[in-house]
């Protein structure tokens, strides 16, 4: 598995949210005005984004002039003036990087990190790198994760790398359409992380299958919900953890 993070929570806090694949895009306000409240409103200590906030993110230079990224990290930045926000690559934002996190006064989260919190021991991921029956998507993850690659494309003149992910977003609109699925995380593999963590839980997102799921050797598996307030009914949905354990809560 990859290495470690350790993070221990101070003991001060009392309640700390998980979220994950917003997929926030400009053409979508009804999500990124429901995100901008909740950030705004939270009452948790800590916020926790494990992943695909973003549809898309091309470089930290997109938000360094007034637009749609600007006023996202703009939300963040308000957000740690009254609770600790720490940010998680997925699959669709891996290119977040230091100047915008430094800027909204975000942490950045190692994938897998382990989170401890009132006496327990918490296992945080996207969840994309234990999908392992999704093995063109994980070529693909190497690929693009590497610092080469990525040198390179963050090279590139903005309006080139703007037009590259919009290709991106029109092919994911495509598979949407075509009713094609997330793979589901191999569970086997779930609990070898759990293990060699010394943890019990997992808490991922990803796969857009919020559930509960128990698994061998007495693991847990918590899966966050994606958002989209334009849905019927919509879904904006925060996982909350507090001393008496998780609680689902569904935006109003």
């Amino acid at each position: 598995m990859p290495p470690l993070m350790e993070l221990q929570a101070p003991g001060a806090w009392r309640a700390v949210d998980f979220v994950s694949d917003l997929h926030l895009d400009a053409s979508d306000a009804q999500t990124f005005q429901a995100w901008s409240r909740y950030m705004r409103d939270t009452p948790a200590d800590a916020v926790f984004i494990l992943g695909d906030l973003f549809e898309v993110w091309v470089g930290d230079d997109s938000a360094a002039r007034a637009g749609f990224e600007a006023d996202c990290v703009a939300v963040m930045k308000a957000c740690t003036a009254h609770a600790a926000l720490f940010y998680m690559h997925g699959n669709r934002d891996f290119l977040v990087g230091e100047a915008a996190l430094r800027s909204c006064n975000a942490t950045l989260l190692s994938d897998p990190t382990v989170f401890g919190f009132l006496g327990d021991r918490y296992l945080l991921s996207h969840g994309d790198s234990l999908c392992l029956a999704d093995t063109d998507y994980l070529v693909f993850r190497d690929k693009v994760r590497a610092p080469a690659w990525q040198h390179d494309f963050l090279s590139q003149p903005l309006e080139r790398r703007e037009a590259i992910g919009r290709d991106l977003r029109a092919q994911s609109e495509a598979r949407k359409a075509a009713g094609i699925e997330y793979v589901d995380v191999d569970e086997a593999e779930a609990v070898r992380w759990l293990e060699a963590a010394d943890a019990r839980v997992l808490i991922h997102g990803h796969t857009h299958r919020p559930a509960t799921h128990a698994m061998a050797g007495d693991c847990t598996r918590v899966v966050l919900s994606d958002w989209d307030a334009r849905a019927t009914p919509p879904r904006h949905e925060v996982l909350r953890l507090t001393k008496g354990g998780f609680q689902r809560l569904p935006l109003a």
